[in-house]
């Protein structure tokens, strides 16, 4: 939305946020080291919030909830971290984590009131236009903004050892079938543990990682070499690219579009499929998933109509965020599909057999068409995106749908390398 319609963006750290958290309960706590009292079995009553509080997260999002709404923001309903105060002449959009705040919006005088009233609230260090937040690093140019992770992709290699390892073209190997017998027991799972947990966080601005990634941490709890291998793998992929990101378009459309897929029987342990899905503001991916489906399908037809009910809840979601964004959609998203059995379900209003054991997520689809929320369309599945969030693929195919991520590497030249152009 920022890229779009050419919004300000800022960022500002609140200092000691979660001292500021009032407490409406009674906490006591042992004396900390070197705080001598008259009688030994005296303890410390809390009259403000202290670090290390269970309650003081809550607490510090309460307090700084009420001095926004008192201010004239409007909690969203869709997303509690998300504030928003329009006028006449501004909109202004307010996004928390933890004590990290961007504020955007179309009025920089009106960014600059709030920022002097939350000073004079809780004390900020204002960091000024958005550049680097959160581990993840912000460009912007008139043709839009740019998002990645490099540094911390970087700080990845260096850990584990691989920032002078030879690259690999893909993540994962295509026919690579992974599962909890698999090779041998790794004798220090938290090597494992520790990589996966890292290799999340990359997900954020590397979607095309988000199946292999997706895969591997299936295996954390009894990890073994074939998945530290496979791990490996990535990290390897990873160095062919590490500046890899989002790219959000400034020219580009407010109206969605979906891709959804799925693999049958993908999971060789308990045989359940893959859903994925990629979900586009116009020419801008905004949303992925790479998820295995809760129970088993029996046959393909379900497992591709179970993960077009996996998309039409985010494409709900994404409707509620941005109506409340002032961006609503005015005509059906198109949610493009490569099974025609599937998209013919859709179609069909009458239930049989093959089709009674999934009608809630027929009824809730069928609900979504008939409220002109979505438009299933089908397609081949050389067209089909969301291909890449449901299996490993070989490096042709895997870089043809790559290309269409809306990713780029801002840091391509920098290697002597050349940025790859946009699909």
């Amino acid at each position: 939305m920022a890229a779009a319609k050419g919004w300000f963006l800022h960022q500002l750290d609140v200092n000691n946020a979660f001292l500021h958290g009032d407490l409406y309960e009674e906490v006591y706590m042992k004396p900390p080291p070197g705080y001598n009292l008259p009688n030994d079995n005296m303890v410390c009553k809390l009259t403000k919030s202290l670090y290390g509080l269970k309650q003081a997260s809550r607490q510090w999002f309460h307090k700084l909830t009420s001095c926004l709404i008192d201010y004239g923001f409007c909690q969203s309903k869709s997303d509690s971290s998300f504030f928003i105060k329009s006028s006449s002449t501004s909109l202004t959009v307010l996004c928390v984590y933890v004590d990290d705040i961007i504020l955007a919006g179309n009025n920089l005088k009106e960014i600059q009131h709030i920022k002097s009233h939350l000073d004079a609230t809780f004390t900020i260090k204002d960091l000024g236009t958005l550049k680097y937040i959160l581990g993840i690093e912000v460009a912007r140019t008139t043709k839009g903004i740019a998002l990645c992770q490099r540094k911390y992709a970087l700080d990845i290699l260096t850990e584990t050892g691989y920032l002078g390892c030879k690259p690999s073209n893909t993540p994962m190997e295509a026919k690579i079938e992974l599962s909890n017998t698999s090779g041998t027991p790794l004798p220090d799972p938290s090597i494992y543990r520790r990589l996966v947990g890292r290799l999340l966080y990359l997900t954020i601005t590397r979607p095309e990682l988000s199946y292999s990634i997706h895969a591997l941490s299936q295996f954390m709890s009894n990890p073994r070499s074939t998945h530290l291998d496979a791990a490996h793998r990535v990290l390897r992929y990873i160095k062919s690219c590490p500046g890899k990101g989002l790219f959000y378009s400034s020219s580009s459309s407010l109206q969605l579009q979906v891709f959804t897929d799925a693999d049958w029987a993908r999971c060789q342990d308990t045989r359940r499929s893959v859903s994925g899905f990629a979900i586009y503001l116009g020419d801008s991916l905004i949303s992925w998933r790479a998820k295995k489906q809760p129970t088993v399908s029996r046959s393909s037809t379900e497992a591709e109509y179970r993960a077009i009910a996996l998309a039409t809840c985010e494409v709900q979601w994404l409707a509620y965020l941005l109506q409340d964004l002032q961006a609503p959609i005015t005509q059906p998203t198109n949610l493009y599909t490569d099974s025609k059995s599937a998209y013919l379900i859709t179609q069909n209003s009458c239930h049989h057999e093959k089709t009674k054991h999934i009608q809630i997520d027929c009824h809730f689809v069928r609900e979504k068409i008939a409220e002109g929320l979505i438009k299933v369309i089908p397609i081949p599945s050389s067209q089909q995106i969301a291909d890449i969030m449901t299996k490993p693929l070989p490096p042709q195919l895997f870089h043809q749908f790559n290309d269409k991520l809306c990713m780029v590497d801002i840091h391509a030249q920098l290697a002597g390398g050349c940025q790859s152009s946009q699909s």
